[in-house]
């Protein structure tokens, strides 16, 4: 399985000065599933929920994860109801004028997903041209469709998950979709074990932004580049990987 990495392990980062700093109180969201979610005890749990607690372990301070509505993280991190944003929220320009993000933790390819039986030998523009694909309207993904798969009969749907549903039905020859959104489909029983990746992921920046990164205030520097810190050696230690492998067990890449 490919596991991907952000960081260059050859690249020396110093140890960050904490000062008075004891404790990281992070925002997060809790229906985001593999990344934040309620657990069976009604805990919240995920990938990122378990990444946030490794980065106060690997700084040595006391950790805080609060859940809050999507559409409320920003304005509680600038009332200072917390200190960082860890909700697989995407790095662009625009968000740069608003936070300060870390490097990124989380990119997730647009991939194309059919019917195991489909007879569909590979994702390219010729194999898929004249195909039914199904595409959330409006989203980027159905922007890229259209800019790179243009002879494909885009079929639109309001959302992802009924573009997959509507793939497992066999309405349309092969879906569009987020990566992570499909990895989870395909490992749990909504897919019925239908279905598998088509082809290769897709990360093109210009529409599918540059990456997940934990947005700070645009004056906690130092906060910024203490959590980059963790993060690099998170991932030198090897304890990204076992946390991507414990979430994803289909790889979306």
């Amino acid at each position: 399985m490919q596991i991907p990495n952000f960081w260059d392990s050859r690249r020396k980062i110093d140890p960050p000065n904490l000062g008075s700093l004891s404790q990281i109180r992070f925002l997060t969201e809790n229906d985001y599933p593999p990344f934040h979610f309620q657990g069976p005890d009604g805990q919240i749990t995920g990938f990122e929920i378990d990444l946030a607690r490794e980065i106060c372990e690997q700084l040595k301070v006391t950790c805080s994860i609060q859940p809050v509505r999507w559409d409320g993280l920003t304005e509680a991190l600038a009332r200072g109801q917390g200190d960082a944003i860890m909700a697989a929220m995407r790095i662009s320009a625009e968000a740069r004028g608003r936070f300060q993000f870390t490097s990124a933790y989380f990119r997730s390819p647009a991939r194309f997903v059919s019917q195991r039986s489909g007879g569909l030998a590979s994702a390219e523009p010729s194999i898929l041209a004249g195909r039914r694909v199904a595409v959330a309207e409006r989203s980027q993904h159905e922007a890229f469709l259209k800019a790179f798969f243009g002879k494909a009969d885009r079929v639109t749907f309001r959302t992802a998950s009924e573009a997959l549903e509507a793939l497992r039905g066999g309405e349309v020859d092969a879906a569009f979709v987020d990566g992570t959104v499909a990895a989870f489909w395909l490992n749990g029983e909504a897919s019925g074990q239908c279905c598998a990746f088509l082809g290769q992921g897709f990360t093109e920046p210009r529409y599918f932004g540059e990456g997940a990164g934990i947005a700070v205030r645009l004056e906690a520097t130092a906060l910024r580049q203490a959590l980059d810190w963790a993060l690099h050696r998170i991932a030198a230690e090897g304890i990204y990987a076992k946390l991507y492998l414990k979430y994803f067990p289909v790889s979306i890449y």
